[in-house]
């Protein structure tokens, strides 16, 4: 099933390739609803906007992961994804950094 309302940002793919992107965005998004400490560990978050927080991060990911992460209730599933694709900063970034320096036109 498709969704039916618009993402704010591309959804986080399967394969993790847009990790580093959708990090950043899911947080400044949250930020901007007033939602971001819930994805902190120790919050003090109140139960509705854990709801809201998980909603919008549900919202935005790909069909594969909502499955996978189907009984993950908690805004904290925003841990679960960072143990997963984190290693990608370590493995990505580098690589992109060394690229950007010795860019030649």
């Amino acid at each position: 099933m498709t969704n039916l309302t618009k993402l704010e940002f591309v959804a986080l793919d399967i394969t993790g390739n847009n990790y580093l992107s959708w990090i950043l965005d899911a947080e400044i998004h949250l930020d901007a609803m007033g939602l971001g400490d819930t994805i902190k560990e120790g919050n003090e978050s109140s139960n509705q906007d854990k709801a809201k927080a998980m909603i919008f991060l549900r919202h935005h990911l790909h069909e594969g992961l909502k499955i996978e992460y189907l009984t993950v209730k908690d805004p904290l599933l925003w841990e679960n994804l960072k143990e997963r694709y984190d290693h990608q900063k370590t493995v990505i970034l580098p690589r992109a950094r060394y690229d950007w320096m010795h860019f030649h036109l």
